[in-house]
């Protein structure tokens, strides 16, 4: 994704561009309000990341301007102030969510896709060629033949499918799929990406589930 990183704190910006451009997506980092609503009328971003505490004032004031011109770009404020009412007033300002700093980098990640899922309901199957990956239904097709998959089988597959394209390495999909912390030696993602390789390739369909040598997994359909 194209991320927009509002931050005028050096090593806070540092951290979380390192981290993000690591995942794959490609960030931008501005210093003020005025800087992010720029770049965001002239290459509009996936996703803001936006601070309150700027050199030219409330990051919140972004938001309002960003909603009043029709932007619904997902906006997750990244602010100290966490107080309840700071929390509701960015809410209400139009911000899709509210993390308090000091924060958990896999926190913020999380986020990051629970507000684009939510900017994009209802979106139908995902196709890569004769595989069909149904996120509403749960279910999985291949040339029309229903794929069984095992729960874990197919929330790996449903967050690799949802992530074509993007590297994901071994601990993104273990806080993922697993949604709990492991290990970071152990072996289960090599484990479940080779029982998901085989039941798609039982299925007839194409290799979709490439290693990234040193990183972790991509999901895409490559010519053969």
């Amino acid at each position: 994704m194209r991320i927009l990183l509002v931050e005028d704190d050096a090593s806070i910006a540092a951290f979380v561009q390192q981290g993000l451009v690591e995942e794959g997506h490609a960030v931008e980092h501005v210093l003020t309000r005025a800087d992010a609503a720029e770049r965001q009328a002239l290459a509009p971003a996936d996703v803001v990341l936006l601070d309150r505490r700027l050199p030219d004032g409330d990051g919140l004031q972004l938001v309002h301007r960003l909603r009043e011109g029709g932007d619904r770009t997902p906006v997750v404020v990244l602010t100290a102030r966490d107080a309840v009412d700071d929390r509701v007033e960015g809410l209400r300002a139009g911000a899709d969510d509210y993390l308090v700093k000091p924060f958990a980098f896999a926190e913020l990640l999380a986020r990051i896709d629970a507000v684009c899922r939510r900017a994009r309901p209802g979106q139908g199957p995902l196709r890569f060629g004769p595989l069909q990956v149904d996120v509403e239904a749960l279910r999985v097709f291949c040339d029309g033949r229903e794929v069984q998959l095992t729960a874990t089988e197919f929330r790996l597959l449903r967050y690799l499918a949802e992530h074509a394209g993007q590297v994901c390495t071994r601990t993104r999909l273990l806080e993922a799929v697993w949604d709990t912390h492991h290990d970071p030696g152990t072996n289960l993602v090599d484990v479940y990406v080779s029982y998901l390789r085989a039941r798609l390739a039982e299925a007839g369909a194409p290799p979709l589930v490439h290693t990234v040598r040193g990183r972790g997994y991509v999901f895409e359909l490559r010519d053969r």
